[in-house]
This record gives structure tokens, C-alpha cells and sequence, in this order.
């Protein structure tokens, strides 16, 4: 099942170009059952990693563009009349898919967004008091961009919690700037793109990531880690329980992928900012990838 890994992070490399980090994390949310945020500027890729990754687990692919007159029911859909039968009939929304983009996230209205809470979290929508189940796997990608603000709505703090990483895809290098206009003469498009790993298989690798190893030492390692988020005069609020339950299932994830049936320190570290800066408040205006780094550095492992 690690030669499938190889084989999706391969097919991501034909259309994402230098991006190794980027698409390793992206996967390893997936297999943790996470959802991912994309904090970039616009025109780097984002979408196309999204539209990319469908693609090559053969799911089903929707995208949400956000805007401020996004409703809710447009997210998770809702219940019509439906005159030949005299009865309502539930028209699902996009949100009923394997991958789900939402495009600028930060556009729509905290009530449209708060639409999102119950399927990340719980994989299934409430409409009308009827709970409907979204396929499996489900996986969330969402983007937003950093730098420009009008218009938009921050995301608030129990909105971040639900995603496992957040990253960012950042400007290619002049080598790999200029390796892109080559492949864009002739290589690969996403249409292009064959599936090679399927649904089931995906859900085979989420369950067998669950199996990988824990010692002790590692869970009090990340224990002390978040602990040390929570009583660091940097932080005005620190990493929520359900922070450190993902930084150990991604772990688990990240672990799988290198090839092991156990998790060690480094791969603690490599995840931590990816996995805690968006969880905590930092004091001050500083910034929280920084504080991370500096936690990393005085944290022991035992």
C-alpha cells in the first residue's frame, strides 16, 4: 500500500511543480481523516493541487467559490417541493463529495462557514432535523488569502480547530518557475490525469495508519508540547485538546509514509508548525510559527 503513496505523490508531482512538502502534508491529511487549509496568495497552485488529488483518488470532485451571499443551503443543500409527489425532496448540495474545495473561505459569512463545522467534524449534514451521511472518504480543502482582507470574514478559532494542517504552497523557485512553463508546453493536464489509487483503497490506508505505533514517550512528548503552548506568555490562547489528538494522528500518517509502523520525535517536529500555528492566538501580533519553533527548540523529549 506505500507503493500506491509513492505512485499518488508521483501523479501530484506532474502537475505541482517543486512542491514535495506541500503535497506530503496534503496527504498525510488525508490519511489522518483531517481537512486541510491553504493560506497562499493567489495564482500558486491551490486549486490545482485540490482538483489534482481528486483526480488521481477518482472521487468526486466540488468546488464552492465563496462569496459574502453564499447561504448555507448552498453549501449543504436543502429540502424542495416537489409538486408531482406533494412531498419535499432533499436536493443535496455540494458539499456531498470525496473533495471539497472552498475557494477563499474567508469570503463567506461566519454563518455560512459555521455550515461547514458538522461535516468536517462529524462527516454528516443536519438539514430539517434529518442527519444525512457525505461519502467516504471526505476530505476538505480549503483556501484563503492572507493578504487581502477586504471583503472578508476571519475564520473564527472553532473553524480552524476542525482543520488538521494548515499550510502554505509559497512562490516557486526561478528553476522550478521555469520547469512549469516547460510542462506547460508539453506536458501533463489535470484532465489528463489517470487514477491510481481508489476510494477504497484510500479508506484501507486510513485504517491501516491508525495501526502505527505511539510509544509512551512520544504521547508525552506531544503532551508537554501542547502544555508548554498553554503557559507561554506569547500565547494568549494555546493548542485545544483536539489539536493534540490530530498532531498524533497525523504523525501516525507522516510515519506511514516514510516507510515505519512507528512514530519518532522528527516526525513530531516536521508536522508541529503545520499542525499548531493556526490552533493558538499569539500574543502581541507575533507570530505563531516563530513561537512554535521556539516551543520545538525547548520542549525535551523524554
Amino acid at each position: 500500500m506505500r507503493d500506491k503513496i509513492t505512485i499518488l505523490k508521483e501523479n501530484l508531482a506532474r502537475t505541482i511543480v517543486g512542491k514535495e512538502d506541500a503535497i506530503k502534508l496534503v496527504i498525510v491529511a488525508l490519511l489522518s481523516g483531517g481537512h486541510a487549509l491553504l493560506e497562499d496568495v493567489p495564482g500558486v497552485g491551490k486549486t490545482l493541487l485540490a482538483k489534482s488529488l481528486a483526480r488521481s483518488i477518482d472521487g468526486k470532485f466540488q468546488r464552492i467559490q465563496c462569496t459574502p451571499d453564499l447561504l448555507p443551503s448552498d453549501v449543504t443543500g436543502t429540502n424542495i417541493w416537489n409538486p408531482s409527489t406533494r412531498e419535499f425532496e432533499f436536493l443535496s448540495g455540494p458539499a456531498f463529495a470525496n473533495i471539497l474545495l472552498t475557494d477563499e473561505i474567508n469570503r463567506a459569512t461566519p454563518r455560512t462557514q459555521s455550515s461547514l463545522l458538522e461535516v468536517m467534524e462529524e462527516k454528516q449534514i443536519t438539514v430539517d432535523g434529518v442527519a444525512r451521511f457525505v461519502p467516504s472518504p471526505f476530505f476538505v480543502i480549503a483556501t484563503q488569502n492572507p493578504i487581502e482582507y477586504q471583503g472578508t470574514f476571519p475564520l473564527p478559532e472553532a473553524q480552524m480547530d476542525r482543520f488538521a494542517i494548515s499550510l502554505s504552497l509559497g512562490y516557486p523557485s526561478f528553476e522550478e518557475e521555469l520547469q512549469m512553463l516547460e510542462r506547460q508546453l508539453n506536458s501533463t493536464s489535470i484532465n489528463e490525469l489517470s487514477p491510481c489509487i481508489t476510494l477504497a483503497e484510500v479508506m484501507d490506508l486510513q485504517t491501516q495508519v491508525s495501526r502505527v505505533k505511539v510509544a509512551p514517550e512520544i504521547q508525552k512528548y506531544i503532551v508537554n508540547l501542547i502544555t508548554a503552548s498553554r503557559n507561554d506568555d506569547d500565547i494568549t490562547l494555546g493548542v485545544s485538546p483536539r489539536g493534540t489528538s490530530i498532531l498524533q494522528k497525523t504523525s501516525q500518517a507522516l510515519a506511514f509514509l516514510e516507510g515505519r509502523d512507528y512514530v519518532i520525535p522528527d516526525d513530531i517536529k516536521f508536522l508541529a508548525p503545520n499542525v499548531l500555528s493556526h490552533r493558538l492566538i499569539p500574543a502581541g501580533g507575533r507570530n505563531a510559527k516563530v513561537i512554535v519553533a521556539r516551543l520545538l527548540n525547548t520542549v525535551a523529549v523524554e
